[in-house]
């Protein structure tokens, strides 16, 4: 298995029944950022696939403009985002 699929599916256990296309730029937080993954980060990636499907989404603005409570509903992502990535980085380590 290859780190790319070994990490997708850390990632997809952590997170299920996640949109494959949504999953994947997740995916790319995790192998680019790790554990340092921020729930900016994650509202930055949702908003790119969001902009597809709905471009009129009220949310599709910039995290800081974001209500606290909204901002809230990234971190769990950002958690199993940086938990994958730290699990693969210690699966790959050993």
């Amino acid at each position: 298995m290859t780190y790319i699929a070994a990490t997708r599916a850390a990632l997809a256990a952590r997170i299920p029944d996640l949109d494959p296309p949504l999953l994947d730029l997740y995916l790319l937080l995790a192998l680019v950022k790790g554990p340092a993954v921020t729930s900016a980060d994650v509202h930055d990636a949702w908003a790119i696939w969001c902009s597809r499907s709905r471009p009129d989404h009220r949310d599709l603005i910039p995290y800081p403009q974001l209500s606290t409570a909204v901002q809230a509903l990234d971190q769990p992502f950002a958690d199993a985002i940086a938990a994958a990535a730290l699990a693969q980085t210690q699966e790959t380590a050993a």
